[in-house]
């Protein structure tokens, strides 16, 4: 299983610079240890709000990554729209797909993985999954191309 330690290191080795989360599900675990990198982490109080200080971020020269739970991108929708279409700015978005897991075994029925993909094909992003059982060189892997992406990109987290 993928710890906080090697997200924080492979969020910073990837170059982005800050990362914008409110810490939730199975992403809350990786809190302490964005908290003691060197990314800089913002703490917005809705995803909507998230999105668009990623934007201002991106216009000001950073290389911001949003972490946001699938529930929360769906909160987001307008704002990825207008930043991702309107704006054309290159957003980068981690979302955590809550239950991805247990619904794929059965073991529940949250609904939030039924509509996660969708939702980001609805909105013409390009994603990549991966699964927090994947190894540590599948990880760096997927920040360092959700990073070098030259449009706006979701990396889906497997809850």
């Amino acid at each position: 299983m993928l710890d906080g330690p090697t997200i924080a290191s492979s969020i910073h080795d990837a170059g982005f610079s800050h990362v914008v989360w409110i810490p939730d599900s199975h992403l809350g675990t990786w809190e302490t240890a964005i908290e003691q990198s060197s990314l800089v982490l913002v703490r917005p109080t809705r995803e909507g709000e998230a999105v668009a200080i990623a934007a201002g971020l991106l216009i000001g020269g950073a290389k911001p990554l949003v972490l946001v739970q699938c529930t929360g991108f769906f909160e987001a929708g307008d704002a990825v729209r207008n930043v991702v279409h309107d704006m054309k700015l290159p957003l980068k978005l981690v979302v955590g797909v809550r239950s991805w897991q247990a619904v794929r075994d059965g073991k529940s029925r949250d609904n939030c993985p039924t509509f996660a993909e969708p939702v980001v094909r609805a909105w013409g992003l390009p994603f990549t999954w991966i699964e927090p059982t994947a190894d540590i060189a599948a990880c760096r892997t997927a920040f360092a191309t959700l990073a070098a992406a030259d449009s706006a990109s979701v990396l889906l987290w497997a809850e």
